[in-house]
């Protein structure tokens, strides 16, 4: 059986590291998401969450917002491009459609990893 670590050396921790992600511009959205990346040159993928006040006003809820994106990256991290993402949460979401939020989040992950793939070619 795999093990899927969410290990330390996956995420994205500094002001910088965030900062050249959103100065390089690539990005996607949709309504639920905005998904920055940039080349990273490692041998992963990293991910950094921004989730403000305007998604919703109740930490608890954006909290759940972060941990749903937290664990789609960890089940996915092996499949991805060695690129750091920063996703950006547009609108809040609930349990009762997290499915949906899940399937947009991963459309994007895809756009841009295809994308990155036709640009390094």
């Amino acid at each position: 059986m795999p093990t899927y670590p969410f290990r330390r050396a996956h995420r994205l921790l500094k002001t910088d590291e965030f900062s050249s992600v959103f100065s390089l511009r690539q990005a996607r959205s949709n309504a639920l998401f905005q998904v920055y990346a940039r080349p990273n040159g490692l041998a992963h993928a990293r991910v950094g969450l921004v989730v403000g006040k305007k998604v919703h006003k109740r930490a608890v809820r954006r909290n759940y917002i972060k941990r749903t994106v937290r664990e789609w990256f960890r089940l996915n991290q092996s499949t991805l491009p060695p690129l750091d993402f920063v996703v950006r949460a547009r609108q809040s979401f609930t349990r009762a459609n997290r499915a949906e939020a899940v399937t947009a989040l991963s459309a994007l992950f895809v756009k841009l990893a295809r994308c990155h793939a036709s640009s390094s070619s």
